[in-house]
C-alpha cells in the first residue's frame, strides 16, 4: 500500500483491536463519544443533502467511507441509517473484528484493509468522508488530507475530528485517559501532532477543501458525557467541508 501511515502509530490499535467493541476497554473514551460524535455526523450530513433524518433510512443513496474505522463504531450507524458504507482501516487485525460485529448485527458494510492514498489511486468516490481521530496520528498530515479530498466527489462531505494541542488536551487525553484512568495505554497519544483548528483549517484548505464549521466536543465529569459546543474546543474538536 502506498501510505502516509505512521507504523507505530497502527501497532498501538493493532495491540489493542480486540477491545473495540468492550464499552468498558480500552476504547471507552470513544464509546463516550460516540453519540456526540453521531449528533455532529448526522446533522452536517442531513443539511448538506437535503436529508429529513426522522424518516425511514434518511441517507438511502449516500456512499460513505469511513476512513481508519476501528471495529465499526461509525460505519454501523451509518449502514443502519441506510448509507452505502465502506470502512477502511490501516490495522488489519481490526478488520475481521468489525466485519464479524457488523455480521452480527445483521449489516452489510464493506471492510478493506486498506489506505485513504492506495483508495484515491484506485478511483473510489463518496459523497461523504468521515475522518475521526486520524489525522493525528498520520506521518503525513497534509498528503493524508489530499487523499481524502481526492476521494470526495464533487459537492461532497468530509467530516474531521481531532485534538487541540493545549495544555488541557494533555491533562485530559495523556494524563487523565491515559495515566490516571487508565483506559488507553500510556503512549497512545504524540501531543506534539495535535492540531490547532486554525492549523487544522490551513491545511484542509492547502488539500483543496473549503471548511464550512467547527465544532468543540465537551467532556462534563459531573454528568459522565459529552457535547457540542461552538465556543469550547480547549481539546476535542470537529470540523466539516465541503468539495465545491
Amino acid at each position: 500500500m502506498t501510505t502516509t501511515i505512521d507504523p507505530g502509530e497502527v501497532a498501538k490499535f493493532q495491540a489493542m483491536a480486540s477491545e473495540w467493541w468492550d464499552p468498558n476497554g480500552k476504547f471507552k473514551p470513544l464509546h463516550l463519544m460516540n453519540p456526540c460524535r453521531l449528533d455532529y455526523i448526522t446533522t452536517q450530513i442531513a443539511a448538506e443533502f437535503d436529508r429529513d433524518l426522522t424518516a425511514p433510512l434518511p441517507f438511502k443513496g449516500l456512499r460513505i467511507l469511513d476512513i481508519g474505522c476501528g471495529g465499526g463504531l461509525l460505519s454501523e450507524p451509518m449502514a443502519r441509517l441506510g448509507a452505502d458504507v465502506l470502512g477502511a482501516d490501516a490495522a488489519p487485525r481490526n478488520i475481521p473484528v468489525a466485519a464479524l460485529h457488523a455480521e452480527q448485527a445483521g449489516l452489510v458494510i464493506d471492510y478493506r484493509f486498506t489506505t485513504a492514498e492506495d483508495l484515491a489511486a484506485a478511483g473510489e468516490q463518496f459523497d461523504v468522508v468521515l475522518n475521526m481521530e486520524v489525522v493525528e496520528h498520520v506521518a503525513d498530515p497534509l498528503a493524508y488530507l489530499t487523499a481524502c479530498q481526492q476521494l470526495l466527489r464533487p459537492g461532497g462531505l468530509m467530516i474531521c475530528s481531532t485534538l487541540n494541542r493545549t495544555t488541557k488536551s494533555f491533562g485530559m487525553a495523556i494524563i487523565g485517559a491515559e495515566w490516571v484512568m487508565r483506559w488507553l495505554p500510556k503512549g497512545t497519544h504524540d501531543w506534539a501532532k495535535f492540531i490547532t483548528p486554525d492549523e487544522l483549517s490551513a491545511l484542509i484548505r492547502r488539500a483543496g477543501l473549503d471548511p464550512v464549521d467547527v465544532k468543540g466536543m465537551v467532556f462534563n465529569p459531573l454528568k459522565w458525557s459529552w457535547s457540542l459546543s461552538a465556543r469550547d474546543m480547549s481539546c476535542n474538536y470537529v470540523t466539516a467541508s465541503v468539495k465545491r
